[in-house]
């Protein structure tokens, strides 16, 4: 099959995917494959297996296919994705049954897991790896092996329905007094101010509040590595996010029922696209979704604004794409991901999530709603949610906890409870 019919191919696996994900629906779909068009069989068969199912992200990787196989006539790759919790209940039993593919994505609980069990292979003979930032470099080079390759950086933020803010005589707070005061306005006119979902909005909130003083240390590397030594406690780290946490719940800036039946991406985008709360806490990477809600607002991203003296970004080192040590075609499998991050490849992905690049450039990010975010990657307000150089699951741990508050928990029991998870 020649390029044209490869490229017809996909668009028409594209054209199902946009039919099954616009818009704002919480229809159907939410796990199906979207595989590339394979194409003749070729000398080598590649696999790419991931949680990246949207649209945009799904052409952005088929471009990077497509252009690695014209590099490469004797290799072809497909690729399907399925969304996250769930796709690493499949990887699992993928590995587990020796049915894994050659390339797949992990997150920071994975790679400690399989790169202990021997599953991840070896990447640190990569003629790329001097293109990286020194952030994306503190994670990659964590531990003793590099078990994984940044494609993206993630960040986490505050939505702010522009418009409704006007309305109403509020601004865009930039510091914790001023949001304590425009959450307070809210409530007093009978709204509740933050769409939050049961994923990642709260417990990025408290990691925030939490661990600043840590990377505002004089060396955060030194305080972490006290936490795995077991010479601090991280439970106890965490207490004044979980504070926070409780705090922002009795106060009624969130509603934890509601936030307890929230998805990610799916549920909090249409309450926010409704027009009717000023404020949303979930990924900055959720912009392209919550546009195809066609919310009749404007809305910036902003950093978390819960310090006294500003805000605080929680990001993540993040689409981290490995390679299975038992594929049979090892080697071509590690010139794809050598392919993958060059920069130009690498660009159109990351810019199809609206995250930031793990390379060591300084390209703006072209979706405007989160460019006053940018800065916050260099100035010293930057929080890690899941940091490689911590062993142990923090960004699990902590959602399990913030889950137990959604329920009735206060912070002391979400302390104990983050004990009792660690000691596990």
């Amino acid at each position: 099959m020649n390029r044209r019919k490869r490229a017809l191919a996909l668009l028409v696996s594209l054209a199902l995917a946009v039919a099954a994900f616009s818009g704002c629906s919480d229809g159907p779909g939410e796990n199906r494959v979207f595989p590339s068009g394979r194409g003749e069989e070729r000398g080598c068969e590649l696999t790419f297996f991931g949680f990246k199912y949207e649209a945009l992200n799904v052409t952005a990787i088929e471009d990077a296919l497509h252009g690695y196989m014209d590099e490469h006539p004797e290799t072809n790759i497909s690729y399907d994705g399925i969304k996250s919790p769930e796709y690493f209940e499949v990887l699992s039993k993928r590995l587990a049954t020796g049915n894994g593919d050659d390339i797949f994505m992990v997150d920071h609980e994975r790679a400690l897991e399989l790169g202990a069990q021997g599953k991840l292979a070896d990447l640190s003979d990569l003629s790329t790896l001097d293109r990286f930032s020194g952030l994306a470099k503190s994670q990659m080079y964590a531990g003793d092996t590099l078990y994984y390759i940044p494609t993206s950086i993630s960040a986490f933020g505050l939505y702010c329905n522009l418009d409704l803010l006007k309305e109403h005589g509020q601004k865009v707070p930039e510091n914790l007094a001023e949001f304590e005061a425009v959450c307070d306005y809210f409530v007093g006119q009978g709204i509740t101010p933050i769409v939050a979902n049961n994923d990642i909005s709260l417990k990025t909130v408290a990691i925030a509040k939490a661990m600043l003083p840590v990377y505002q240390s004089e060396d955060p590397v030194a305080a972490i590595g006290r936490f795995n030594s077991g010479e601090a406690n991280l439970a106890e780290a965490l207490r004044p996010g979980f504070s926070f946490v409780e705090e922002m719940l009795s106060r009624g800036w969130v509603d934890k029922e509601e936030a307890r039946d929230t998805a990610k991406t799916k549920d909090d985008l249409i309450l926010f696209a409704g027009g009717e709360r000023p404020f949303m806490l979930t990924g900055a990477w959720a912009t392209p979704r919550l546009r195809e809600c066609s919310p009749d607002f404007s809305f910036e991203v902003r950093p978390y604004p819960i310090a006294e003296d500003g805000s605080v970004l929680v990001v993540n080192v993040d689409t981290r794409v490995s390679v299975n040590a038992d594929s049979p075609h090892l080697e071509e499998a590690k010139r794809f991901v050598e392919y993958l991050t060059q920069p130009d490849a690498l660009w159109e992905f990351v810019d199809s999530q609206s995250s930031f690049s793990p390379l060591d450039e300084n390209r703006l990010a072209e979706d405007k709603a989160i460019q006053s975010i940018g800065p916050y990657l260099t100035n010293g307000r930057c929080v890690l949610g899941a940091d490689d150089n911590l062993q142990l699951p923090i960004w699990d741990v902590t959602r399990q906890c913030i889950a137990g508050m959604l329920e009735g928990d206060g912070a002391e029991s979400a302390v104990s409870r983050m004990e009792e998870l660690i000691s596990q």
